[in-house]
């Protein structure tokens, strides 16, 4: 048993979920076993359980042996606090934890770890890629849409994390995720902050000037703090210091990252790229509902950065001419991470089955992502 196997037990749920008790005994029903963490903290957040007569809602830890606990010492980690289970294999230590301990041994058929042991010591390069050829058709086609349905549920999840901290602000919600989505993984999280620092209705305020909304989100990511000798870069900056001083933004302290990457994907022009975007509608979401077809859809996302930018990719560092428009593959990456999870959690939470059948309908018809693991 290893560390990754017991979060994929626990992420598919695959024990015997009707019979599941604590270490003390008390009956457990995982209503939701929360989403599965690669960054910092417990390994699922948002995990909703039932235990005995209540229900919890909050983070879960998971180790091989339970006197892991201490040795991470995660007691007096902050990042901790809300852990409301602590799943393990082997109980090896009583730490009288402000909450309860499931150890999952017992509950976890033999069959499936002789099956995962089978696999792990296969000398294929996929180890099931002999046997799968005897998969039926259909199979593959449900088991599809039921990854499909697994991976809205769980950007669901992130989604309703956003709409708390915004009181259920659907359009803000979708301003904060289209900006992580244009910052790419290298920058998703430096322009989700700049995001959340600028509401989306301030955006709209000013949406028909393209200039000062391009001062507004380079300014709040410290690109126009400094002395330039460009015109047009010295005017971003001085709309930008008027804005600034007008609603009392605090720019984002969050770093940006030019090194190894493509220039197309430089954070200057993303940033330019999604003003236009906002300049041509502040009020996207509200948009996308009412479309029914994904090629009008896809269309309101291809924009181009203003003529400037068509020399540079860099301010104040002039390039040969080329025009920096979205191209399908962001368009396509914006539809499958953004637009997609928020259409269907809208249908979701709202009990509108349309929206969510749309979703799922849109991600049908989308070409696969490009990535380079598969």
């Amino acid at each position: 048993m290893n560390e990754r196997l017991l979060q994929f037990i626990w992420q598919h749920q695959y024990f015997k979920t009707g019979n599941l008790f604590t270490t003390q005994g008390q009956p457990v029903q995982v209503i939701y076993p929360g989403l599965l963490n690669s960054n910092q903290g417990p390994d699922f957040l948002n995990a909703k359980l039932k235990i005995d007569t209540t229900v919890w809602a909050g983070s879960i830890e998971i180790h091989i042996n339970a006197s892991d606990w201490q040795l991470h010492k995660h007691s007096s980690d902050k990042n901790y606090n809300n852990v409301i289970v602590h799943i393990v294999w082997i109980n090896d230590a009583e730490l009288n934890l402000p909450f309860p301990t499931v150890c999952l041994q017992e509950f976890v058929s033999k069959i499936l770890l002789t099956k995962y042991e089978d696999l792990i010591r296969a000398r294929n390069f996929i180890p099931c890629e002999k046997t799968i050829s005897t998969v039926q058709e259909l199979v593959w086609i449900k088991w599809k849409e039921r990854l499909l349905i697994e991976r809205l549920q769980q950007k669901a999840a992130f989604i309703q994390c956003m709409l708390k901290k915004n009181q259920n602000h659907w359009e803000e919600t979708f301003w904060w995720l289209l900006s992580r989505n244009f910052g790419t993984k290298i920058n998703a999280d430096a322009f989700e902050k700049m995001a959340q620092s600028i509401p989306v209705n301030l955006i709209a305020k000013h949406r028909n000037q393209l200039i000062q909304v391009e001062a507004l989100l380079l300014g709040q990511l410290g690109l126009l703090d400094k002395d330039f000798t460009d015109d047009y870069a010295i005017l971003l900056k001085k709309e930008y210091r008027f804005l600034q001083k007008k609603y009392n933004l605090k720019p984002v302290l969050h770093p940006l990252y030019f090194l190894r990457m493509r220039p197309a994907n430089f954070p200057t022009i993303r940033l330019a790229q999604l003003a236009a975007l906002m300049h041509n509608n502040s009020r996207l979401f509200e948009t996308l509902k009412e479309i029914q077809q994904i090629k009008e859809a896809m269309a309101l996302l291809q924009v181009t950065a203003n003529d400037y930018w068509h020399y540079h990719y860099m301010l104040d560092e002039e390039s040969s001419f080329k025009k920096k428009t979205v191209g399908k593959d962001m368009i396509t990456n914006i539809m499958i991470n953004t637009v997609v999870p928020v259409m269907y959690t809208y249908g979701y939470y709202n009990n509108k089955v349309n929206y969510q059948t749309k979703a799922v309908q849109w991600m049908e018809e989308l070409n696969a992502e490009k990535n380079n693991i598969t």
